[in-house]
């Protein structure tokens, strides 16, 4: 009698152990092979030279390196650091430099040697100096003022732009070794600023034919809007002849272009006129932020002399007469 009653209740108990047990993981299934990753390369660095011409914005100091004969010794090993003035840092300088320095190799090759210093100088590095000593045997000053770090007085204005021999950092104006330096601080007067500027040959020819070179070479100062040959290229032809033939007409015109004092161009934009040393005013006008004295653009301004400043125009103005 005890036996039939254990046997009942050890099969109820199995039941319910087996009703209370999980059910059965299912069987894995095979994870899918791992994609294979496919390595892209970085573009090769460029070297400090082909770097430069790659930004488009250094075709004078290209042009400047080919001339000096530097440009193998900057797509050399290095590394070197660069400091690049922009192709408006060199239209800066006074009119006929670049002209001068590109006949002058050796002078040119000391100029740019002034903007290389042995080695690889991030802008951070350079910000805790106060000098460099460059390959053209000179140091530069170093200096961060308002936040911008200084090379003697230039800007730079963009930093670590990175080359596979070194680096480059753009600044805004050429700088100059002392020795060079001192050549250029001895300015021409305006006619000689003219003349060797190469671009003014009309110009020239016509101030002698008026008498007034004596005047223009005299202490001043004065502020002239000169025309360049293309300027006289574009007046009727045999106008020019002409004029050459009737000075007193011709001095009328050309004191037209004159204004007595220096008058920087961002005192004459704040102008609506001027008057002239021929005694009529021209118009002064801002469009599209570019000057006009009457209907002539001024195409480059500020070119200072030692007696004055040039801005020349893309056309020759006429008095009201």
């Amino acid at each position: 009698m005890k036996k039939s009653i254990v046997l009942p209740v050890f099969l109820a108990l199995a039941i319910a152990l087996a009703a209370c047990a999980p059910a059965a993981a299912p069987a894995p299934t095979q994870a899918p092979a791992p994609t294979k990753a496919v390595a892209t390369e970085a573009p090769a660095m460029k070297d400090i030279v082909d770097t430069a011409v790659a930004a488009g914005s250094f075709k004078t100091l290209a042009t400047a390196l080919q001339a000096a004969g530097l440009v193998d010794a900057l797509k050399g090993a290095g590394p070197f650091t660069v400091f690049a003035p922009t192709d408006e840092a060199f239209a800066a300088l006074p009119a006929g430099t670049v002209e001068g320095l590109l006949k002058d190799p050796k002078a040119l090759g000391e100029i740019l040697k002034y903007h290389v210093v042995a080695g690889k100088v991030l802008a951070a590095d350079a910000a805790k100096l106060t000098e460099a000593k460059t390959l053209q045997g000179s140091p530069i000053a170093i200096s961060v003022k308002d936040g911008k770090v200084m090379i003697n007085d230039a800007e730079v204005i963009s930093a670590d732009v990175m080359a596979k021999n070194g680096v480059i950092h753009v600044i805004n104006k050429v700088i100059l070794p002392p020795a060079e330096g001192a050549m250029m601080e001895e300015k021409k007067d305006i006619v000689d600023t003219a003349v060797a500027a190469g671009s003014f040959k009309t110009l020239a020819a016509a101030l002698g034919a008026a008498g007034l070179i004596e005047t223009l070479k005299g202490a001043g100062p004065f502020t002239v809007f000169a025309p360049t040959d293309e300027a006289f290229a574009k007046l009727p032809a045999g106008t020019v002849e002409a004029l050459l033939k009737d000075p007193k007409a011709l001095g009328e015109i050309l004191k037209y272009h004159v204004v007595a004092g220096k008058v920087m161009a961002a005192d004459a934009a704040k102008l609506t006129e001027a008057t002239t040393v021929q005694g009529s005013p021209i118009k002064i006008s801002v469009k599209d932020g570019k000057v006009y004295i009457n209907d002539a653009q001024v195409t480059t301004a500020d070119i200072e002399t030692s007696n004055g400043v040039i801005h020349v125009i893309d056309t020759v103005i006429l008095p009201p007469q």
